[in-house]
């Protein structure tokens, strides 16, 4: 029996992102299940319920959402919620078509959210760029709080549950997309991630205990309580099911956000879902351009947490980055590396002078001026850095950089000795020999 989308069922209705349209569709939605999940379950219960769902976190790290919750500590402070909808992982472009097609899905999840975790105020951390997106949903906030959804009484239950929802708009920096570097984003300071512990269901949102959750795992609170967690527990494997929204480019035929369940073939994905691959698949990468890559004998894996991880990767955003063999390895390589270290926030010395490092390395490679041992080089440059900073940006870059000289070797080895690429200046290639070198 084929899948039926839940989450983004309804995108192409027309004015999809209105209130009129939200409360029309029937069934569990339209704010029925934020009214079940406050009339029929204490909060306590509310995050027993989600956590047996096996809800797992959809913005990369894929921890469960449930027992996220329950570190929130009893000590009487105000408690926050935060979400992270500053999607800047290149590949990843899922939450912000929740944004501009269905944010009262979202607004559903943040209420049933903050209920369980007894917070009365949200803030959505959206990027700078989704301008869009930003005007949608604060729209349909404005609409909330006009029907009585949002405000001084929720839904006019007469539970006595308040809640504000605030949109904080950001300035388009990849390091907000971690959680703490968020938060103090959020707080008016320079976006630096902080040192954990203490975690930010402890100390967060000025040193309020705060819970942050992505865009996507929110806007999959509606389906489990509305349809059940039982229902939710067949959707995938059990040690993490749900419907999965899986974000597909490069050289595919019909690129785009498509839903299924967790657990769906890498291989369904490309060729029933993307239409296929454009010219010879030469690599893959599974859960945004940070992970470490995926060659073609990897097709038949099944596209969860667990399966991806156990294959070498890791499923994070879901960003499917489809290479055909036009592509050179060592220039795509480049391109990352250029990225991750514009991005890094300078906080930490190994992210802020070894991504440099590896830029320079990675692009005399590319340029046709590499030593005999930059391979080597680039190596020992990887080993000083992972694991050594405060987040994980500088990791974002070593694990492609370990990863495609492993899965590629030939084709680095190719560059060094050859002073060029073995793609042989195929259609779709950047020449590699009208740039400077950056170092000799």
């Amino acid at each position: 029996m084929p899948y039926e989308p839940v989450i983004s069922k309804y995108w192409k209705t027309p004015e999809s992102w209105t209130l009129k349209q939200y409360q029309s569709r029937g069934d569990y939605w339209g704010y029925a299940a934020a009214k079940k999940a406050i009339t029929e379950f204490e909060p306590k219960a509310l995050i027993s319920y989600v956590k047996d769902s096996n809800l797992r976190g959809r913005g990369g790290a894929g921890f469960s959402t449930g027992l996220k919750w329950t570190f929130l500590p009893e000590n009487g402070k105000p408690r926050f919620l935060a979400v992270n909808a500053d999607e800047s992982e290149p590949g990843t472009f899922k939450d912000r078509q929740i944004l501009a097609y269905d944010p009262h899905q979202l607004i559903e999840g943040i209420i049933i959210c903050c209920w369980a975790i007894g917070a009365k105020h949200a803030y959505v951390f959206v990027r700078g760029e989704f301008v869009r997106e930003i005007n949608r949903l604060q729209s349909a906030i404005d609409e909330c709080y006009a029907a009585g959804i949002l405000g001084e009484d929720v839904l006019r239950l007469g539970k006595g549950f308040k809640l504000d929802i605030t949109v904080l708009r950001g300035a388009g920096a990849y390091i907000c997309g971690e959680e703490t570097g968020l938060l103090s984003a959020a707080e008016g300071k320079r976006a630096y991630p902080k040192i954990k512990p203490p975690f930010p269901a402890v100390e967060g949102f000025f040193r309020f205990p705060t819970i942050v959750n992505n865009v996507e795992t929110l806007s999959n609170l509606p389906h489990i309580v509305g349809k059940g967690k039982e229902w939710y527990l067949q959707q995938g494997p059990a040690a993490g099911p749900g419907p999965k929204l899986y974000c597909i480019s490069g050289h595919v035929r019909k690129p785009g956000v498509y839903e299924a369940p967790l657990g769906t073939k890498l291989r369904t994905l490309i060729d029933e879902y993307a239409g296929g691959v454009i010219g010879t698949l030469k690599a893959i990468i599974p859960g945004g351009s940070s992970m470490p890559i995926f060659t073609p004998d990897k097709l038949d894996l099944a596209m969860d947490f667990d399966t991806v991880r156990s294959a070498g990767s890791f499923l994070g955003s879901a960003g499917v980055i489809v290479m055909n063999d036009s592509v050179c390895m060592v220039n795509a390589l480049l391109n990352l590396a250029k990225f991750y270290h514009h991005e890094s926030c300078g906080q930490c010395t190994p992210c802020r002078e070894g991504l440099g490092w590896l830029e320079k390395l990675v692009h005399r490679l590319e340029f046709g001026h590499a030593h005999d041992n930059d391979l080597d080089l680039i190596k020992e440059v990887c080993g000083m850095i992972s694991k050594r900073t405060i987040c994980l940006l500088s990791d974002s870059l070593v694990m492609p950089v370990e990863s495609y000289m492993k899965a590629f070797f030939k084709e680095f080895e190719y560059h060094v000795k050859e002073k060029k690429c073995m793609t042989g200046g195929q259609p779709g290639v950047w020449a590699p020999c009208e740039e400077p070198a950056l170092a000799r």
